[in-house]
């Protein structure tokens, strides 16, 4: 199984995401759960899917003080997740913080570290929308300086459209690890991501997970429509 492969759960109860999971099977080790089916769930659905041996990517995307955040994460890692978010304009002490929280209860714990990576610019924004909430910069330029701020501050990798990943990759390093959504096969709908990329094309410039929601759950075969892109990526 690829794990580059990573099926976001967008949905907003637990037994329409466990019946994707189970029509899925053993072809999707990977899902994304997100803020609706989590508060939702109250978190029960993490807890079905570690029972099921499926890896977590946790996308809350916390973004709040560092003391707050800091516990937050402690939480978290706590769950077992493999993955989870913050969002890095939160700044450098937020994610120290946090780093610093999750080592220490994973240590007592003794339980794997997740990783925290930091989310840069949303891929529903273009330039105008960017500009509109402040950003001096393009969005190229800005996501890159925030990757560096969470690479500074010892997160292992950033969440970031595969437009930016080249220029992430050459300033951070290949082993950086960057997650992308805006991931949309030729055959499926745009939807409201504005900076997209194919799986063939996300695999060629160097992106580590793509996480891929309505081009899935919204198919009529949704397995179908995984192994179909599995088979781009050359994970099947």
């Amino acid at each position: 199984m690829s794990d580059k492969l990573i099926v976001a759960l967008d949905y907003a109860f637990e037994n329409e995401a466990r019946a994707l999971v189970d029509e899925l099977g053993d072809d999707v080790s990977f899902y994304k759960v997100g803020l609706e089916l989590f508060l939702n769930t109250r978190g029960s659905v993490v807890d079905y899917l570690k029972q099921k041996n499926k890896k977590v990517f946790l996308d809350l995307k916390f973004h709040d003080i560092p003391n707050t955040v800091a516990q937050a994460a402690a939480w978290v890692a706590s769950f077992g997740v493999d993955m989870f978010t913050i969002h890095s304009s939160g700044g450098s002490e937020m994610m120290k913080m946090s780093l610093d929280s999750i080592n220490e209860v994973c240590a007592r714990l003794n339980v794997k570290v997740p990783k925290m990576v930091g989310v840069t610019i949303l891929t529903s924004f273009d330039e105008a929308g960017i500009a509109r909430v402040g950003f001096k910069d393009d969005i190229a330029t800005s996501a890159l300086n925030l990757a560096k701020l969470c690479q500074t501050s010892g997160l292992p990798g950033v969440v970031c459209s595969p437009h930016e990943v080249t220029r992430i990759k050459e300033q951070c390093g290949q082993d950086f690890i960057t997650v992308c959504p805006g991931i949309r096969p030729s055959w499926a709908a745009k939807g409201d991501q504005k900076r997209i990329t194919t799986p063939a094309d996300a695999i060629a410039i160097g992106v580590d997970h793509m996480v891929v929601g309505r081009p899935i759950t919204k198919a009529e075969n949704p397995r179908e429509a995984a192994l179909k892109i599995l088979e781009e990526i050359g994970g099947k």
